[in-house]
């Protein structure tokens, strides 16, 4: 959600309600001003009254890396939309071309990126699991194409498509 607060629009990244024990109800938020970037703890009275700002999610496709800037494609109309590393964050370690992601817009200005639940991504080095290591679940540490390095089975071999979390970074099966 997105708010106008102190003359700024602001997205809501964290909210808690809270009651202690003998005093006012209140609610603690972090927000980020889309403006500067900067990210804030602000407390609200159960009173107060903020404005919402409307919201609207793209879904989008990553074409490509342009120096250190991420480039993203609406697949209907075709246009594009280039976002610093900063907003992009963690969610580069996933991205591979063309592939679908929901762009979150405030005032058309993108403020969040999210990726679907799981993504399949190749893997690019992955080291010969020894001979004799069978015990249950025993695993090994492989690379992906974004360049990441998860743990995976040792089945797992270079080459081969694997599909990860995107909210823990775990291997989930071949893909």
């Amino acid at each position: 959600m997105a708010i106008n607060y102190n003359g700024d629009i602001s997205v809501v990244l964290d909210m808690q309600h809270r009651t202690p024990g003998n005093l006012r109800a209140f609610v603690q938020a972090t927000l980020r001003s889309i403006r500067t970037g900067k990210s804030s703890d602000v407390r609200f009275s159960s009173t107060e009254k903020i404005e919402p700002v409307p919201m609207i999610a793209k879904k989008m496709e990553f074409s490509y890396k342009d120096g250190e800037d991420y480039v993203f494609t609406d697949p209907e109309t075709y246009e594009t939309v280039t976002l610093a590393p900063e907003l992009v964050g963690d969610v580069k370690n996933y991205l591979v071309e063309n592939g679908p992601v929901t762009v979150t817009f405030v005032e058309e200005k993108a403020v969040s990126i999210e990726l679907p639940s799981s993504v399949a991504l190749t893997v690019t080095d992955a080291p010969e699991g020894l001979r004799g290591d069978s015990a249950s679940n025993v695993q090994k540490s492989i690379t992906l194409e974004t360049g990441i390095t998860i743990q995976a089975p040792l089945f797992i071999k270079t080459g081969e498509k694997i599909r990860v979390d995107t909210r823990t970074g775990k291997y989930l099966e071949r893909a």
